[in-house]
């Protein structure tokens, strides 16, 4: 527990906003917790007291989340009123925006311009882009492609941040673990445009409504969980039948392998060739047709964290954000029409942990004899056979 001085500017914060002159309230909370830790009464209100002085002279520089932190010390009533009262005056908490002036679009993206021009930005902000997955790389790729102008999204996420998200996700804070990943990073990308227009699917892509998620939409970006297979090959299938083009970025090492699927061109299935294989083989073959050059494995420390089958691999920060860097690029060339796109069966893998970057080629996909033979060795790395 830490200690209540800690707390000391949120609880003269909240107090002094309600009217309750003296901190009395916070006075008598402190002692009824003091009282049953076996503490007198005259203990209790010393350290009452300490804390609203200490309180005052930091109150300026300290506030909202603070509390939301550090509510296991307080009384079960107290912190459930104080965080109810940060809630509303926290944007990782609240979905109400704090905004100081009014929002100007063209100013707020006007650093854009000269590597885009002005036309393109108002084309760019007129697109829609679905994103499932909102972890890892999808947040990411949201907050990315939100800086970048675009101004309508179809979001979709079930999970809800955990601790084991903190060391890489956009949305996993403190503050927001527990919190469903579709509404912490919906709030994060309002706070940087609130105009956005933002269609959520909290129940995640699903067979019912994945249709409707790709409603209306100019590019999907692929940002499921690695271990999500059957869900994935529907999305990138209903794509190529819609003529809606389709961007995978996998964070691997510190590095990042892109796949593009246009309109036309070779196809999900037809580049990772999953159907009819048992679910490892599916995984295995997802890994390696993701990164073909297979940069990331040099200096992998411990072989054992890829754990194909109990679905467990490591992942860096960096990785998460060279994804969404790589993409957003593909997905401004997309949109506007101009620059190379690189269609499977070429990818890219960079790697900035072995400064490389490599454009990989493989004819067929992972019926390619070299895919092939790259398949063999992976299978007795990772499978054991």
């Amino acid at each position: 527990m830490a200690p209540l001085s800690q707390a000391a500017p949120f609880f003269c914060t909240w107090f002094s906003l309600n009217g309750f002159a003296r901190c009395s309230k916070f006075e008598a909370a402190v002692v009824k917790s003091q009282a049953k830790a076996g503490r007198s009464v005259a203990r209790g209100l010393q350290t009452a007291r300490s804390i609203c002085s200490s309180g005052e002279a930091a109150l300026r520089g300290d506030r909202t989340c603070f509390v939301y932190r550090h509510r296991s010390m307080l009384p079960r009533r107290l912190g459930n009123t104080l965080t109810r009262y940060c809630k509303g005056r926290c944007p990782m908490m609240s979905d109400e925006l704090v905004t100081t002036e009014s929002f100007d679009y063209a100013t707020a993206f006007s650093r854009t311009i000269g590597w885009i021009t002005a036309s393109e930005q108002a084309k760019l902000r007129s697109m829609r882009v679905a994103i499932a997955g909102l972890g890892g790389v999808g947040g990411s790729h949201l907050l990315t492609l939100t800086r970048l102008g675009i101004q309508s999204f179809n979001l979709a996420d079930f999970d809800r941040f955990g601790t084991e998200n903190l060391n890489r996700q956009a949305g996993a804070f403190q503050s927001t673990l527990g919190q469903p990943k579709v509404d912490v990073v919906s709030r994060m990308a309002r706070d940087i445009n609130p105009d956005l227009d933002i269609n959520t699917f909290p129940g995640g892509v699903t067979l019912d409504n994945m249709e409707q998620f790709l409603s209306g939409v100019d590019l999907y970006v692929d940002g499921l969980d690695f271990f999500v297979l059957d869900i994935r090959a529907r999305l990138f299938a209903l794509c190529a039948e819609r003529g809606i083009p389709a961007i995978t970025a996998a964070p691997l090492g510190m590095g990042a392998a892109v796949l593009a699927f246009l309109p036309g061109q070779m196809t999900f299935e037809e580049y990772f060739r999953l159907e009819g294989c048992i679910r490892n083989e599916q995984l295995l073959r997802f890994l390696v047709g993701l990164a073909p050059a297979v940069l990331h494995q040099a200096y992998l420390v411990d072989p054992s964290a890829v754990d194909l089958v109990h679905q467990r691999g490591p992942s860096t920060p960096m990785a998460c954000e060279i994804c969404a860097g790589i993409a957003g690029t593909q997905a401004l060339k997309i949109l506007l029409g101009r620059g190379k796109v690189l269609a499977a069966p070429h990818g890219l893998h960079f790697d900035a942990y072995r400064n490389k970057l490599v454009h990989t080629w493989r004819p067929g996909g992972n019926n390619n004899p070299l895919q092939r033979l790259i398949l063999s060795v992976a299978r007795r790395r990772f499978m054991g056979r």
